[in-house]
């Protein structure tokens, strides 16, 4: 029987949450949107945020090779502090990490908007992806524990998930919203910025967590090993042991390559936009209203990919099978998407970046449903931050940095063009090694979770 103490569920057939767990359900939707918020903002505002910080025009090759390094270096920090998040989460418990984070990207959030040179730009970013990363990683442990039914705990996970997509939803709409009244907003250091105003904004998701998550449960699972004092202590070493190494090393790829394709290529959409014969010839706001229209197709298209997943979680037992629906489709249509974009032109980028989207976000929401499965409680979330921060993070995020120093090289009459053939030869790459390490992947020994 389910209680508020221990937040277990009632029985096999249980058909309904607990009050508590409902609230527990909205707040971790609500983090897993801010953390999508928080991230999402930089693909939108990096192009302006640059040219106004540097002084150059929003498509010069100048804010192009700053793109790759204010991509790469906040997911480099978030990946070496989110793996420090992971161990603390496994040995502080998952409640006490998951506050500090959210205080921690909430505050940088809004000093990244008054950022006024590049470095402060980059140095609070960093700051926004560190409290992201741990968040991300303590939160699915939490979750995972919360709900020890296995098919309940299957669609929490990825429905709560699912809301990633939408946090991409509210940081788009934001921003349409924030460039077409611009002026009306108080002065931000003198001006009316809009990429300002946006990054300030991802603060306000922010505030009902702060308030709320103190409240809530810590994992009962966790704490009663903590109080019987059976917990063991977590370790990276352990994680490469002979009954944890596969696990380890074929996740860390495969999440390396989920990120290359979405920072190597999708996230390089808002700026091959404005190079789209029927963009160029718009006046700059209704260019930027347009980038946030085509950002709109992806991130629905994420969302469509996150609730299929979630709702089949639970029906398909085979992981690689699941994992499969999604990574063979996303291996076709990412290429076509930015390979014809130049030629395709808006209505083709449009469609296309919502499949795309759709095939490789659910991939992140697959990661959040498998890794607390395949690792005991002592490891697990030491474990699932070394794939997602290591692999993710770390690895898979230096695509950003590698497609726009591949820029200069790609053929195009202009920098967005040469950017769509770069993110194209990228993103294939990454899905074709993605694909490849997927027949390594161990399938769960169980439904539940590893003790």
């Amino acid at each position: 029987m389910a209680t508020t103490r221990t937040v277990t569920m009632r029985s096999e057939t249980a058909v309904s949450l607990t009050p508590l767990q409902w609230l527990i359900c909205a707040v971790a939707a609500i983090g897993f949107a801010f953390d999508s918020y928080a991230l999402l903002v930089l693909p939108l505002v990096v192009r302006p945020a640059l040219a106004d910080l540097l002084g150059v025009a929003p498509n010069s090759l100048a804010v192009n090779s700053w793109v790759g390094t204010v991509q790469y270096v906040p997911a480099v920090c978030g990946g070496i502090f989110g793996l420090l998040g992971g161990y603390l989460t496994d040995l502080l418990g998952r409640r006490r990490v998951l506050v500090w984070s959210i205080l921690l990207y909430g505050f940088s959030a809004v000093a990244a908007g008054y950022a006024t040179s590049v470095g402060w730009f980059l140095f609070w970013r960093c700051c926004t992806f560190v409290g992201v990363c741990v968040e991300f990683v303590a939160a699915v442990a939490w979750l995972a524990e919360l709900f020890p039914d296995a098919k309940q705990r299957e669609r929490v996970i990825g429905w709560t998930q699912a809301f990633g997509s939408i946090g991409g939803l509210m940081v788009t709409g934001a921003y349409y919203v924030i460039v077409t009244n611009e002026d009306v907003f108080p002065a931000v250091l003198g001006g009316h910025a809009a990429w300002r105003y946006t990054l300030i904004s991802g603060v306000i998701p922010a505030i009902p967590l702060m308030i709320i998550r103190p409240f809530l449960p810590e994992s009962p699972v966790w704490q009663a090993k903590k109080r019987a004092g059976t917990l063991r202590r977590p370790s990276f070493a352990e994680i490469f042991t002979p009954r944890f190494r596969r696990t380890t090393i074929v996740t860390t790829v495969m999440m390396a390559c989920a990120y290359a394709a979405a920072f190597g290529a999708i996230q390089q959409m808002p700026r091959i936009v404005p190079g789209l014969a029927e963009v160029q010839a718009l006046a700059r706001t209704a260019q930027e209203q347009t980038i946030s229209g085509v950002q709109s197709f992806q991130e629905f298209g994420g969302l469509a990919g996150r609730i299929i997943l979630a709702a089949l979680a639970a029906v398909i037992i085979g992981r690689r099978r699941l994992l499969y629906i999604f990574q063979i489709p996303g291996l076709v249509l990412l290429p076509l998407t930015f390979f014809l974009a130049p030629s395709g032109g808006l209505a083709w980028a449009q469609w296309g970046i919502f499949f795309t989207g759709m095939a490789t976000i659910a991939q992140f929401s697959f990661w959040g449903n498998y890794l607390p499965r395949v690792y005991p409680t002592h490891l697990r979330g030491t474990g699932e931050s070394f794939a997602a921060n290591v692999g993710g993070r770390m690895l898979g995020t230096l695509a950003a940095l590698v497609t726009t120093q591949l820029v200069p090289s790609m053929p195009g009459a202009s920098v967005p063009i040469k950017l769509a053939y770069a993110a194209a030869l990228v993103g294939t790459t990454a899905y074709i090694i993605g694909f490849a390490a997927s027949f390594w992947l161990p399938e769960p020994e169980k439904e539940g979770l590893p003790d």
